[in-house]
C-alpha cells in the first residue's frame, strides 16, 4: 500500500493539490469530520486570491459552509408575512445572477429534489419561496433548513453551469472546489446528488479543474465510480506532528455501496446522531446481505437472543420503523429507546459477519448495556 505524502499544514496540502491539477481534471478527497476539509478548501481558494491595487484576482469557485452563510433569513418578525431569504450581494459568488435569469437555471435543478418553488427578487437581493397546497399556492413560506440547503446547492450548480458555458461574469473561474455538499440525506439521495454532479463535471467541453471533499462514504464511492479518471485520496490528521497525510485510494471502487452505507451507519451510531431514516438504510443492508446468502427474508441476519429465539422482536421493529413517512428535509432524531435497539441490531450484525475492521475504527461491543 502506498504510504502517502505528509504535509506540515493545510496550505502546503492545498499547494500540492493545485500542482496535481496541472495534469489532472479532478481530485476526490475522503476525510472524516474534524479533519479540516473546510479549512483546506479555504486554503486552496486563498492561494489563488491576489490583490492588485483596487482589483482583486481570484480563480476558485467554491462551495462549503461559508457559501451557505451568504444566505440568511429575514423572518418579518413584525408582520410574519414577508418572509424571505436574503442574499449577500457583495460576494463575487453572485456576479452573474442579476442578468443571467438564474430562476430559470436553478428551477430544473431544484425540481430533482424538492416540491417547492421560488422567485429571486433582484432589486432587493432576496429569495421568496412558495408551495402548492391542495391546489392553492401559498406564498412567502419559510422552507426547512434542509430545503434551504438543497436550494443553495442548486444555486451553486447553476453557477457552475454558467462557468462551464463560459459566461462572462464567471470567466475568472479556473477551479471548482466542493466541500461536503450533502448532509442528513438518505442513501438514495446521496447517490442521486453524486451522480448528477459527476455527469455535470464530465461534460466534454469542461475546462475547469475540480476538487471534491467529503466525509460521506457512499457519496465518495459513487463519485469514484462515476469519475474513474479522477485522483482519489484519503486525508488524515497526524496528531503527533500536527500535520496531514494524503494517502492514495487505489482502485475504482474504494467502498461498495452496501459497505459504504454500513460505515455511514456505524459512524452515525458512534457519534450519537441517529435519525429515523437510518432504519431504512439498516433494512436495506440486511436485505442485501440476506439476498447474498440466498435467503428471502432479512430476519435471518438478525441475531437470535435467548429470550427471542426467532428474532421476531427486532424484525418487527425494523419493519415498523423503516416504513415511517420520514422527511428527507426534516430528519428526526430517534427516541432513546429506538437508539438502543438500533445499536444492538447493528453491533450484533457487525460481530456476526467478518467485515473489514479498518472501516469501523472502534470495535463494536457484543451487547449494549441497558438495551430494552
Amino acid at each position: 500500500m502506498n504510504p502517502g505524502l505528509t504535509f506540515v499544514d493545510l496550505p502546503a496540502l492545498a499547494n500540492n493539490l493545485r500542482g496535481e491539477l496541472e495534469n489532472k481534471k479532478a481530485i476526490l478527497l475522503y476525510a472524516y469530520n474534524g479533519t479540516g476539509k473546510t479549512r483546506l478548501s479555504m486554503a486552496f481558494k486563498d492561494i489563488g486570491k491576489q490583490s492588485e491595487g483596487a482589483n482583486e484576482r481570484r480563480d476558485t469557485l467554491y462551495f462549503n459552509a461559508f457559501t451557505e452563510d451568504l444566505f440568511h433569513w429575514d423572518n418579518d418578525l413584525n408582520g410574519h408575512v414577508e418572509r424571505k431569504l436574503t442574499i449577500n450581494a457583495s460576494s463575487h459568488f453572485f456576479d452573474g445572477p442579476a442578468e443571467l435569469e438564474m430562476d430559470n437555471r436553478i428551477r430544473p435543478l431544484l425540481q430533482r429534489y424538492a416540491d417547492f418553488d421560488f422567485r429571486i427578487d433582484r432589486e432587493n437581493w432576496a429569495v421568496r419561496f412558495s408551495r402548492s397546497v391542495d391546489g392553492h399556492t401559498v406564498d412567502n413560506i419559510k422552507v426547512s433548513r434542509g430545503e434551504e440547503n438543497i436550494f443553495i446547492w442548486c444555486f451553486f450548480l447553476a453557477i457552475v453551469q454558467l462557468a462551464l458555458d463560459g459566461a462572462e461574469a464567471y470567466q475568472w473561474v479556473k477551479y471548482v472546489y466542493i466541500d461536503d455538499p450533502i448532509s442528513s440525506l438518505d442513501e438514495h439521495n446521496a447517490i442521486a446528488v453524486a451522480n448528477h454532479l459527476a455527469q455535470l463535471l464530465k461534460r466534454q467541453d469542461n475546462k475547469l479543474k475540480t476538487v471534491i471533499s467529503t466525509h460521506h462514504t457512499l457519496f465518495f464511492n459513487v463519485l469514484c465510480n462515476e469519475m474513474k479518471s479522477a485522483r482519489k485520496y484519503v486525508v488524515n490528521k497526524q496528531p503527533s506532528s500536527g500535520g496531514y497525510l494524503l494517502r492514495p485510494e487505489d482502485g475504482d471502487t474504494p467502498f461498495f455501496h452496501h459497505v459504504a452505507a454500513l460505515a455511514e451507519l456505524y459512524q452515525a451510531m458512534q457519534e450519537d446522531r441517529l435519525f429515523t431514516h437510518h432504519f431504512n438504510m439498516l433494512r436495506t443492508i440486511l436485505e442485501k446481505t440476506a439476498s447474498f446468502h440466498g435467503h428471502k427474508n432479512f430476519s435471518v441476519c438478525i441475531k437470535q437472543d435467548d429470550d427471542d429465539p426467532d428474532g421476531i422482536l427486532h424484525t418487527r421493529l425494523i419493519n415498523i420503523l423503516s416504513h415511517g413517512n420520514y422527511s428527507l428535509y426534516e430528519p428526526q432524531q430517534m427516541l432513546d429507546e429506538n437508539k438502543a435497539y438500533f445499536r444492538k441490531i447493528l453491533n450484533d450484525f457487525l460481530n456476526r459477519y467478518p467485515f473489514n475492521p479498518d472501516l469501523f475504527p472502534q470495535a463494536p461491543e457484543a451487547a449494549i448495556a441497558g438495551t430494552p
